[in-house]
């Protein structure tokens, strides 16, 4: 509740909604570094290439940056719920400032790509990191709405990107510094800013549970991810039955393999606990994950490409044709937010968002070479809608299933799999595509070739050697004679050159853009195809109540719990304070032992406070007669309280000493109860002594070490 003094607080932890909102600007200042570097890199990849004379390498900047960026964000997860988000947040934004500034100053493709797999291992805890604070600081039905704000940087760094790229790329020089190698740079600045604003904004409590690090199941990860990341790249260059390729899916195979093995045996030490798979809300919520990504980064990948070979749009335009998609994208994530947050219910958003992906796809199947803008428009609309409701979506179920303490293990694995299904989808589809089609050109070749139109543009083109289409059409003259090498390289032109496209007369070049709008068909079913088994998966899926505090609230509230239950332990192990005849406060004897706590040992349960008092029992410090259990007379009763070898009116009961013991049976009425820290006097000699301290021991390997106020750390 709010007062006069102090804003409303929203959580235990004491955020309230403006400290969130602050929070939330270093968590999208630091996504805001990865989401632009993609669409920056992307479109201006093709320069930097020519500039530093690789093209052929071109693939393994990609490749690198992308194997980093997936091994290490299951592995930020995990250290997060070791040592703490800020900490790793922090660790990933310098690691990628680190790898920019290395990537500006490369000399090859091979440096680069290099370097970009350091970029990369900053950029696997950028997006896994802020997914997971978010989580610790709103409760699941509030954090559909916190999470618009990122979907808006991704929506700004859509739109941005292509035109800063573009900018760079065609820029000779900046201050002296050649222009693509700006694209890197630029990071630096935005970097910096995201390091003040989270070091100064982000102070969360941290609850440290300590594990052991994962390092063999990190391991097997690497050694089976890896090989299967660069034949998912590469495997249609080397081809996929080539031995290279064949070798690299039997080690990939084989590392899994060993990594499932490993996290069963580590158990809750594991980099990803396998029996967070026991609920099936959990392992549905990853299995869409999985065909999410799949789908929209495998079937999505065709649509720059449309744009630019078949509409003619340049990388830059085709960023800004995506807009409609990324408007989808951000109303579908803010439309299931406000109504999750409103009505608690989240499964039917991604119930729709399958279908609408599944039905789009299949609509796609609809486009020509001459779809007018307006209606791609609609269907980009429709994919970006479909998206939004599902991808925010699906990480708050997985993250409901699981836990507090294991959330940023939850966050990162949906990340990892959506992530790695991306990958694969890209690479899979592409393959698919480029494989047919050769032969989809090939037969749009043989369309063409008895219309007038063709035959006039193409024997125009093959008699004029100053004809942006004459080499082309002299190649299409030779396969018409039979030439059977002239047919094979025009199949393949697309596939290793575009460019030509924009230069060839446009009847000539109609056939290839039909031939390319036939293969993309064969993507799209399949594409859609999976979006029918997500939609059948969220069906079955079990929509669980969401929770209505944040993880770190629940953390908070299990720590205290715990605490509690200590403190009540302990006190249970402490004797019951007792009036004797005499008044005086001493431990209530009994006959017979009580239980000891499994595997505490009496000692343990001794006073935890010891009076100082320099006396000694009497004798040579054995165990005084009469003591119940062998509790020892020297040291636990003060100046002389025993006499004669047993002990006055406060005998030791089952090891635990009462506070305030006297000698010589008597003690001012004032002589503190047990339990009490207070003193008590000596009413032989009227000194004063410090009583024993009525509190059990807690034995060390469940102490607990205060971190801050009210705060402990396991």
């Amino acid at each position: 509740m709010s007062t006069e003094a102090s804003p409303a607080v929203s959580s235990p932890a004491g955020l309230t909604h403006k400290q969130i909102q602050t929070i939330l600007l270093g968590l999208m200042a630091g996504m805001l570094l990865a989401a632009l570097d993609q669409t920056i890199v992307s479109t201006s990849i093709r320069t930097i290439a020519d500039d530093l004379h690789g093209l052929s390498a071109q693939a393994w900047v990609t490749t690198a940056y992308l194997i980093t960026s997936t091994v290490t964000t299951p592995l930020y997860g995990k250290l997060s719920d070791i040592y703490g988000r800020r900490p790793m947040f922090l660790t990933a934004i310098s690691i990628f400032i680190f790898g920019s500034i290395l990537c500006t100053f490369a000399t090859s493709m091979y440096e680069l790509a290099a370097f970009r797999a350091v970029q990369g291992i900053g950029a696997g805890g950028l997006f896994s990191m802020a997914l997971a604070i978010l989580a610790d600081i709103a409760p699941p039905r509030e954090r559909a709405k916190y999470q618009g704000y990122f979907l808006a940087v991704f929506g700004m760094s859509s739109v941005v990107g292509p035109l800063v790229g573009g900018f760079f790329a065609g820029t000779s020089t900046i201050l002296g510094i050649v222009g693509w190698r700006w694209v890197f740079l630029v990071n630096v600045p935005i970097g910096i800013i995201a390091l003040i604003i989270v070091a100064k904004v982000l102070h969360l409590p941290h609850i440290r549970h300590d594990h052991r690090i994962d390092w063999w199941g990190a391991t097997a990860l690497i050694v089976g991810l890896v090989p299967l990341l660069i034949v998912a790249e590469q495997g249609r260059e080397w081809g996929w039955t080539s031995p290279a390729a064949l070798g690299m899916i039997a080690l990939g195979i084989a590392g899994v393999v060993a990594f499932i093995l490993i996290e069963k045996r580590m158990k809750d030490e594991a980099l990803i606990p396998m029996r967070l798979f026991n609920s099936r809300v959990f392992s549905i919520g990853l299995a869409v994950n999985v065909l999410v990504g799949l789908g929209m980064f495998g079937a999505l990948s065709t649509l720059p490409l449309y744009l630019q070979l078949v509409k003619g749009a340049t990388p830059t335009e085709s960023g800004l044709l995506l807009i409609p998609m990324m408007i989808g994208i951000m109303g579908g994530s803010v439309l299931s937010g406000q109504l999750t947050m409103k009505t608690g219910r989240y499964k039917i958003f991604p119930v729709f968002g399958t279908a609408i992906l599944a039905l789009t796809f299949f609509l796609m199947l609809t486009v020509t070479v001459d779809t007018p803008y307006w209606l791609l428009d609609i269907y980009f609309l429709m994919i970006g809608a479909g998206l939004g409701l599902c991808m925010q979506t699906m990480l708050i179920a997985v993250q409901n299933t699981v836990p507090a303490k294991d959330m940023g293990v939850a966050t990162s694995s949906a990340t990892f799999f959506r992530q790695l299904g991306g990958t694969l989808g890209v690479a899979v589809f592409l393959s698919l595509l480029f494989n047919s089609l050769p032969d989809k050109i090939q037969g749009a070749l043989q369309s063409a070739s008895v219309t007038p139109a063709f035959q006039q543009a193409v024997a125009a083109a093959a008699q004029d050697p100053n004809s942006p289409s004459h080499a082309v059409a002299q190649s299409l003259v030779a396969a018409s004679q039979g030439n059977a090498a002239a047919g094979a390289s025009i199949g393949d032109s697309l596939s290793t050159d575009s460019s030509f496209l924009t230069t060839l007369d446009p009847n000539i070049a109609r056939p290839f853009q039909v031939g390319y709008v036939d293969s993309t068909h064969l993507v799209y079913i399949i594409g859609g195809v999976i979006m029918v088994l997500a939609f059948v998966l969220v069906l079955i899926m079990k929509e669980l109540p969401l929770r209505t505090k944040s993880a770190l609230d629940e953390r908070l509230e299990e720590q205290a719990q715990e605490d509690a239950a200590l403190s009540a332990e302990a006190l249970a192990a402490t004797p019951e304070s007792v009036t004797d005849e005499d008044g005086l406060h001493s431990a209530e004897p009994t006959a017979e032992p009580t239980a000891k706590p499994t595997g505490e040992s009496e000692a343990e349960l001794v006073a935890a406070s010891v009076g100082s008092s320099a006396g000694a029992a009497d004798g040579d410090g054995a165990t005084a007669k009469g003591l119940p259990n062998g509790a020892l007379s020297n040291g636990a009763v003060s100046n002389g309280a025993v006499s004669n070898g047993a002990v006055s009116n406060g005998a030791v009961s089952n090891g635990a000493v009462s506070n305030g013991a006297v000698s010589n049976g008597a003690a001012p009425s004032s002589a503190p109860s047990n339990g009490s820290n207070g003193s008590a006097h000596a009413s032989a000699d009227n000194r004063t002594d410090r009583g024993l301290g009525g509190f059990a021991t807690i034995p060390a390997d469940r102490q607990r070490e205060t971190t801050g106020p009210g705060r402990h750390r396991a």
